[in-house]
């Protein structure tokens, strides 16, 4: 199974919807908990936060692809639907 990065900042209220969101996601469909999701504080792992381009928080990479930044006038419900697509995508492949 192939890994998915979310990368995130503490505090970001985007980056808590998201938290709230993959917990709705897993608790939803049983598949999901199969994903190996690696969220990367960009703060303590500047290296290989500065190794992607994205601009905001939270953004989510599967094989150095981005499928999903975050923008400002994401609400919690595109926020889930944005990760159940990148959640499908990382299953399918």
């Amino acid at each position: 199974m192939k890994e998915l990065e979310i990368f995130y900042l503490t505090g970001c209220p985007y980056c808590r919807h998201a938290r709230m969101a993959v917990e709705e996601l897993l608790a939803e469909n049983p598949a999901y908990s199969e994903l190996s999701l690696r969220w990367i504080e960009e703060n303590r792992e500047k290296e290989l936060a500065d190794s992607r381009d994205y601009y905001r928080v939270p953004t989510i990479y599967l094989d150095g692809e981005k499928l999903y930044e975050a923008s400002r006038q994401d609400t919690l419900e595109i926020i889930k639907e944005r990760f159940q697509a990148a959640f499908d995508r990382a299953l399918a492949s």
